[in-house]
């Protein structure tokens, strides 16, 4: 039996995993949560868009605000586009910038 799924605009909760929507802003000062944008979640990345930096800086970034080993973050789709689904494996901690709650 699986558990209820829980979702808000930019992310939801399935059986323990969080799916996340998010807003790619690259090319950044530095890698921060952002608020929202629209139904997603505004991430600012420091690195460029090209051969797969940005993606590469946003799958770090988010293992660790998540408190999960990289292997935990896969982009679902998106990895063209600055608009993201991705998923994160039994997240070990939620940060407040990301304005998720646990279900």
């Amino acid at each position: 039996m699986s558990t209820p799924e829980h979702s808000v605009a930019h992310y939801q909760w399935t059986d323990g995993d969080l799916l996340l929507v998010c807003h790619l802003q690259p090319k950044a000062s530095k890698s921060e949560f952002s608020g929202l944008h629209g139904d997603a979640l505004k991430v600012r990345i420091q690195a460029p868009p090209v051969e797969g930096k940005a993606n590469s800086e946003l799958v770090k970034f988010l293992a660790k605000q998540f408190g999960v080993s990289k292997s935990a973050v896969s982009i679902i789709s998106g990895e063209l586009n600055r608009h993201k689904r991705v998923r994160i494996t039994q997240p070990q901690r939620l940060p407040a910038e990301a304005l998720i709650t646990q279900s």
